[in-house]
């Protein structure tokens, strides 16, 4: 018997849950889209071990499936899909969950599929050790609980977990509140809303304890947290910044107009928070940004470019840029690719639009062919490599210290500076003491792909 916790914003449900049907058992996870997404499938995988449930090795027949899935794009339907297919087909007999955006935003779709056996919207996913533990007894018929609307999505499911990675994930925040013209996730995620500072520091406490040296920021709106507890993001970096044994801590996303110079400043002095930023913008037209919906302009967000490189000209940045979007004339991408070219950024996400049902961005009447998407996209993948290699090549002969993460035996080791240079330590030089080590090394030349720095030798440590 094992009894599990489900917090709510009105009260606290505690649920014992039988746990002898599921010893010795194994179960497969799969997951898509963003980060926070893998926070929770670890996190979910946690609390089947802590059940019993182990974890399924590679060509190993489950007896749970769990799909935890994404809507972003249409493209990104089509892989949960596929992944569900997959999972169903190579597991025959085992018990399917799917869970995530897609699941609560075309429920009755995934549930028609055949061999799925449980399907858990936004509300439902916080609890889905006890919708697990009733379904898996029963498996009497496909059980579809996403009944709630996007104002009614308000429960909060904690996440702070590492799965097969050195690095931790903090789930900070759920939700958004923005309702940009293109996006559906506010409909899959709900509001914005958060738990409380000292219960995430609690949790960064814990993974110190279990050895965590580096953290991530998760949510979908990161900067927004506080809209529950009427706290603020900056107070939570502050708190976070203090807890002993975690070394560095990355902020995942922050939207430029939540990304205060207060902030900024912060970080730039701070203990552990690394010169790391990932900042969506989206578009560098000014006049793609309004029909987007979204809360800045581009002066605004090349004065966060600007500032964060006046006080951490080592810093790397990150930013994402949609292209082909409805009403991105000709005229308006070279906007963006001029505006990205002059930046001082380092690396390019890059997006396809995609038409999602439901937004309001499909009343928008100049519409992009999948053609002039895909040259858009790989110019700005180009001008990516550019930027990348030549901040890489700064730092070829300099001193660094790497955070190193486990690799396969055989196979060459890899690990990051705290500004987010990857870096290769061959398989001759690679062991197995150094996983989850911080160690200080002489960057050498690239890598045979030029994705990361080599390490010269061994003699560098």
């Amino acid at each position: 018997m094992s009894t599990f916790a489900s917090h709510d914003k009105r009260h606290l449900i505690i649920y014992m849950i039988d746990t002898s049907a599921f010893q010795g058992k194994r179960a497969a996870y799969y997951t898509l889209g963003c980060k926070l997404n893998f926070s929770e499938t670890s996190t979910f995988a946690k609390m089947l071990q802590e059940m019993g449930v182990q974890t399924a090795a590679k060509g190993e027949q489950a007896d749970i499936c769990l799909i935890n899935t994404c809507s972003v794009t249409e493209v990104a339907d089509h892989k949960c899909r596929q992944a569900i297919h997959r999972m169903v087909r190579e597991h025959p007999g085992a018990f399917v969950v799917v869970t995530g955006c897609y699941a609560q935003l075309k429920p009755e779709q995934v549930s028609k599929i055949e061999g799925v056996d449980l399907v858990l919207g936004a509300n439902e996913k916080a609890d889905l050790i006890q919708f697990l533990s009733e379904g898996f007894v029963r498996r009497d018929a496909v059980a579809s609980y996403k009944t709630e609307k996007t104002k009614d999505i308000k429960t909060f499911a904690p996440s702070c977990s590492r799965g097969n990675r050195t690095r931790y994930f903090l789930k900070v925040q759920d939700g958004c509140d923005y309702f940009c013209t293109y996006c559906t996730i506010p409909y899959a995620r709900g509001f914005s809303r958060n738990p409380s500072i000292a219960s995430l520091v609690a949790q960064a406490e814990e993974a110190a304890r279990e050895g965590g040296k580096e953290i991530v920021l998760t949510g979908v709106n990161i900067g927004d947290f506080g809209k529950t507890t009427g706290e603020r993001f900056l107070d939570l970096v502050k708190a976070l910044d203090g807890v002993e044994g975690i070394r560095r801590y990355r902020i995942s996303s922050l939207e430029p107009d939540l990304m205060s110079d207060e902030l900024i400043d912060f970080c730039a002095h701070s203990r552990a928070f690394m010169p790391h930023f990932h900042i969506p913008l989206q578009s560098g037209s000014d006049t793609v940004l309004k029909l987007m919906h979204r809360h800045y302009d581009r002066q605004l967000f090349a004065d966060k470019i600007h500032r964060v490189k006046e006080v951490m000209p080592d810093a790397f940045i990150g930013v994402d840029v949609m292209v082909g979007c409805r009403g991105e004339t000709p005229e308006c991408f070279e906007e963006t690719y001029t505006f990205l070219r002059d930046l001082d950024i380092t690396q390019l996400h890059v997006f396809p639009y995609s038409e999602r049902p439901g937004t309001s961005a499909l009343s928008i009447p100049y519409v992009v062919s999948e053609q002039d998407k895909r040259e858009r996209s790989k110019r700005l993948l180009d001008l990516s490599d550019e930027k990348t290699h030549a901040f890489y090549q700064r730092y070829i002969g300099s001193e660094a210290e790497v955070l190193f993460e486990k690799a396969p035996r055989g196979k060459a080791m890899h690990g990051f500076t705290k500004n987010y240079i990857r870096v290769e330590l061959p398989a001759a030089q690679a062991r197995e003491d150094y996983d989850n080590q911080l160690i200080n090394v002489r960057l050498d030349d690239f890598n045979h792909d030029k994705t990361a720095l080599c390490i010269r030798s061994q003699s560098s440590y």
